[in-house]
């Protein structure tokens, strides 16, 4: 499964994740950085990405608008290093492979406690 991850998360959480997802890619590393949320959204589609994982709520009124794919996984956490998202998301990983691989789920929210 293709992920993009947004500019709202570091382009290092790749280093902590990318033995669980094979092909993931950051906004940075794609020139999309400076990029609009509409924008991002529709290159994910235009590039055959299968999910936007973001802090951003945004996301879910243009998943509204413009329907899957991507899917969207919206982590609903506080201010959190990278290594702590990190291990959110490895925490929820099975979660998040069978989200991706559902294919009536448009839209993954994860929980995690505040500190």
């Amino acid at each position: 499964m293709k992920i993009v991850i947004d500019q709202n998360i570091s382009h290092r959480l790749i280093s902590y994740i990318f033995q669980y997802f094979v092909n993931v890619e950051h906004v940075k590393t794609l020139g999309w950085l400076n990029d609009s949320d509409h924008k991002i959204f529709k290159k994910a589609k235009q590039n055959g990405f299968d999910a936007i994982l973001t802090l951003d709520e945004d996301f879910e009124n243009i998943l509204l608008q413009f329907g899957v794919p991507p899917k969207v996984i919206r982590l609903r956490i506080t201010n959190s290093t990278t290594q702590q998202i990190a291990v959110i998301i490895i925490e929820n990983i099975e979660i998040i492979a069978s989200f991706l691989q559902d294919v009536e789920s448009e839209l993954l929210e994860i929980y995690a406690p505040t500190h």
